[in-house]
């Protein structure tokens, strides 16, 4: 029955779409489908990077470390966040990779949510 509720696990959700909860990218059928905002459940091995850089960003993004040591680089700055809750912001335009300094698991906000961010793809998430 479709009551407009969805109940979910991040762990097993997440391994479904490269760590996507939520964003344009899922159905227009289901409710977790959005293009204002996107979520993500990242959970990374010591040593995990990102491919490549991102540039020219479109969007602005929040990330909370949930648990490890996440290091974002950014053009100019370097941010490690260490202690759970730790957060960093980042707006359009900024260009930025990340690294996971320990096994950590980070919550990304992105908004708002459009195609284009898949490393290795058209859609660049």
């Amino acid at each position: 029955m479709d009551d407009g509720v969805y109940v979910g696990k991040a762990g097993p959700d997440a391994a479904l779409d490269r760590g996507w909860l939520l964003g344009h990218f899922k159905d227009p059928s289901d409710l977790r489908h959005s293009d204002a905002v996107e979520i993500k459940w990242g959970v990374h091995p010591p040593g995990d990077e990102r491919a490549e850089w991102t540039t020219g960003e479109e969007r602005t993004a929040l990330l909370v470390l949930i648990s490890g040591r996440f290091r974002l680089e950014f053009p100019h700055r370097t941010v490690t966040l260490s202690e759970q809750g730790d957060y960093v912001v980042w707006g359009k335009g900024v260009d930025h990779s990340w690294y996971a300094e320990e096994e950590s698991v980070v919550l990304t906000v992105r908004w708002p949510s459009i195609p284009g961010y898949r490393v290795g793809s058209e859609d660049r998430r």
